[in-house]
């Protein structure tokens, strides 16, 4: 039994041809490459060509970028390897310094380059604040920690607009040449501006700030006088703390004011900012965020003392104006690979897009992704006449923290439908559809989350009567294109009147006064399969009943919405 064998007598078994060749790859996506993100961005192009056809070509080559197999690869290393605190250097000096990966900074170079953060405050024609949205929106389709940046330095000009000595600043955060150094302001190209409001005790309730500042002296600075204070105190979110200055807030004789400090002093010292450690968060791997405490910090007050929340509060429109702008354009970044994904992949002898259901869901995220996208620019194009029309001064007001709360909630419902649709392969880092689910929820918890900006709305149209009364006539100024809109329309005002005086309802009557302005919107500016699908499965309006067949889950649009219709929508998604 333990004999040894004969092996002369063994032969081996014939080899059939390719049986061991396990390696070659059939059936999967091909990568997104080769599209220009403006131009196949049939609502986004459409939208530049009514309110700013100056800005197509910036918009066409910021497309360009988006899809650039080498630009992704940039975004993927900037995430991969995250932001290092260096509190010292090698001889013990305290620095408080951050250190990025040479990616981070390629992508800002660019984001600077294509003035992302800055053609608002320097293009001379008209709706310059809606052609940067169109920027931004693109720019969230490239990398979305660098969206950060652009998104304050973006806000940040109209805060140094009311301090004479704070002009260089908003000379330099014009600028669109990045450089990341610890030179004086004077001696830089551009700036990169953070914000540091938040504290532990606090969050979102900036009234009980309990970081203090102390007169320090009067002084020229860069050809005007500055009111400096000394800073005492602890910020619990610090973004961009390697930024080059910062604006802030603390409690002078228990009024809370508006600050300005730079990292560099005029002299060329380092400001005494200390970052207590990096944030470790879900996603946004790419942007440093901070535990920072002044100790004797040195900042220039902004506006009067006192009055810190209202000065601001001229910065929170243009940064919540640019985290709906930015939801939008990362919700159309998941529909993008989607539709890669799906048309390119088979699965039962079809390519997944084919197979009726993913269909669905596919015509289901169209429609929501320019909804979202219409809505965001709307808001934009209010931004662009707040001096210059009272009607569109009062729906910006209610209209911003609506958008806000909108879409930044629903942009994690299409990030995960997204990743639905590549399955297993979107739950990879290679993939760049995980660093977008990551993503997804973040703008929803900055600068003010959901119950913050309905309780925004809510006190604007309880303050102004006003207010109502421009978001009515907004919405209105459709009436009679759509039996089913109309009838949400007239459901939608007492609807809001109850959330005026029940804090209860001002979510539901939020979402239900966003729904209107997308719904005005698509009326204008959309296709009829869009427009009816819209109405049909987001209203829940319509009169034989069929609308209230569709889910709440994408891809659970009901009978009304015919296959072929969602083909169309599809073809209208499309990029390439």
């Amino acid at each position: 039994m333990n004999a040894p064998v004969d092996t002369t007598l063994l032969q081996p078994a014939p080899r059939a041809a390719g049986r061991y060749d396990t390696h070659t790859v059939h059936n999967q996506a091909q990568p997104l490459a080769g599209i220009n993100a403006f131009d196949g961005d049939a609502v986004l192009s459409a939208a530049v060509a009514r309110e700013a056809p100056w800005a197509a070509e910036r918009c066409r080559a910021l497309g360009a970028v988006a899809a650039d197999e080498a630009v992704q690869e940039l975004a993927r290393l900037a995430n991969k390897h995250v932001p290092e605190l260096k509190t010292h250097d090698r001889f013990g000096n305290r620095i408080d310094w951050v250190e990025f990966h040479p990616a981070w900074h390629e992508l800002m170079a660019l984001a600077w380059k294509h003035e992302v953060h800055s053609l608002a405050w320097t293009a001379s024609k008209a709706q310059p604040h809606f052609a940067r949205a169109a920027l931004s929106y693109l720019w969230n389709q490239v990398e979305h920690g660098t969206g950060c940046p652009t998104g304050m330095a973006y806000a940040a000009h109209a805060g140094f607009q009311s301090e004479p000595a704070l002009r260089i600043w908003a000379d330099k955060v014009r600028g669109t040449t990045y450089e990341f150094s610890r030179k004086e302001v004077a001696d830089k190209p551009s700036v990169v501006v953070g914000y540091a409001m938040t504290e532990k005790q606090g969050g979102s309730d900036l009234r009980e700030t309990q970081t203090t500042a102390a007169f320090s002296h009067t002084a020229n600075y860069h050809g005007a006088p500055a009111h400096w204070y000394e800073l005492t105190g602890h910020k619990w979110f610090c973004s961009v703390p390697q930024s080059d200055g910062f604006f802030t807030l603390a409690k002078v004789n228990g009024g809370v004011t508006c600050f300005f400090l730079p990292r560099t002093l005029p002299g060329g010292g380092y400001n005494p900012l200390f970052i207590q450690r990096l944030k470790d968060k879900c996603g946004n791997k790419s942007n440093a965020s901070s535990e920072i405490e002044f100790a004797g910090t040195l900042a220039m007050r902004v506006g009067s003392e006192g009055g810190g929340l209202r000065e601001i509060l001229s910065h929170a429109h243009l940064t919540r104006l640019d985290f709906a702008v930015g939801s939008a354009g990362l919700m159309r970044q998941a529909l993008t690979l989607a539709l890669q994904h799906t048309s390119t992949r088979k699965g039962f002898g079809l390519p997944l897009s084919a197979q009726p259901m993913m269909a669905n869901v596919l015509a289901d995220m169209a429609v929501e992704v320019e909804a979202a996208t219409l809505l965001a620019l709307r808001v934009a194009r209010a931004t662009d006449h707040l001096a210059t029309d009272a009607h569109e001064k009062a729906f910006a007001r209610v209209a911003t923290p609506m958008a806000k709360f909108f879409n930044c909630s629903r942009a994690p419902a299409i990030a995960y439908e997204a990743l639905q649709c590549h399955g297993g392969n979107g739950f990879i880092e290679e993939n760049p559809m995980a660093r977008v689910y990551r993503e997804a929820p973040l703008n929803s918890v900055w600068e003010g989350s959901a119950n913050m900006m309905c309780m925004d709305v809510r006190r604007s149209l309880v303050r102004d009567p006003s207010i109502l009364e421009a978001f009515m006539t907004e919405v209105q100024s459709v009436r009679g294109m759509d039996g089913r809109f109309d009838g949400f329309a007239s459901a939608l005002q007492p609807l809001i009147l109850q959330a005026m005086e029940d804090e209860f309802l001002a979510r539901p009557a939020t979402e239900a006064m966003a729904r209107a302005v997308q719904g005005a919107q698509l009326l204008r500016h959309s296709t009829p399969e869009v427009v009816d699908a819209f109405m049909e499965t987001r209203l829940g309006t319509a009169a034989n009943g069929t609308g209230a067949m569709s889910g709440v889950m994408f891809g659970a649009m009901g009978k009304a919405v015919s296959r072929a219709q969602a083909g169309r929508i599809v073809d209208r998604a499309l990029q390439g």
